[in-house]
């Protein structure tokens, strides 16, 4: 471990999980839209998305899709569609400024919010380059496999705070109700923001 820069590491992460971007944006909306439990549910989801990106950088699925560029295009290409489809919702409903109902939290829905913050990292191709660089520089090569696994845990311990709190803060009772006050405002919002998410991942290139 003594080689292992897991300072960096988590340093970066860090500024990775505080950074504004559509997983935080998703987990904010939809805690001041649908509660604690939905945000909850989808910042679950993402923390699951980034740990499953952060095993398969340390094992080499990073650069693996980099050398094979056309899987890198299918992921870049489904995270700019979902984003794209978030930014439509979004729209709608500022477009159409109906008044803020919280639906009743069932299991299904709950597994709803859960695959929409997974497919949200899942199809985030920023994750495949975040952390293939963050492994490259922080973990020498031929780091045992022990190793790996304590910056697996530490990044996912980091990421599962830093994601779960967004949901607990933005699911307060003043953030819901200025969000209730200005429903048509933050979803125009959200909505410019997933479009243009989704307009530089289309326009992103490699090298």
């Amino acid at each position: 471990m003594s080689e292992i820069n897991l300072t960096l590491i988590l340093f970066a992460a860090l500024l990775a999980a505080g950074s504004p971007g559509p997983a935080t944006l998703t987990i904010a909306g939809t805690s001041m839209a649908s509660g604690r439990k939905a945000g909850l549910a989808v910042a679950a989801g993402v923390t699951t998305g980034s740990f499953m990106w952060s095993v398969g950088a340390a094992f080499g699925l990073g650069a693996i899709m980099l050398a094979n560029v056309w899987l890198f295009e299918v992921v870049r290409y489904a995270g700019a569609a979902y984003l794209g489809w978030l930014a439509l919702k979004s729209a709608r409903a500022a477009w159409l400024g109906a008044a803020l109902k919280i639906p009743p939290v069932t299991q299904k829905s709950l597994k709803g919010h859960y695959a929409k913050g997974l497919g949200l990292h899942l199809t985030n191709p920023k994750a495949i380059l975040f952390f293939g660089a963050l492994y490259s520089v922080g973990v020498p090569p031929g780091t045992p496999v022990t190793g790996l696994l304590i910056v697996i845990g530490s990044v996912g311990c980091l990421s599962l705070t830093m994601f779960h709190g967004y949901a607990l803060i933005f699911s307060s009772g003043p953030m819901m109700r200025g969000y209730a006050r200005a429903k048509r405002v933050f979803e125009a919002v959200f909505a410019v923001f997933f479009g243009a998410a989704a307009l530089r991942i289309l326009t992103a290139r490699l090298g």
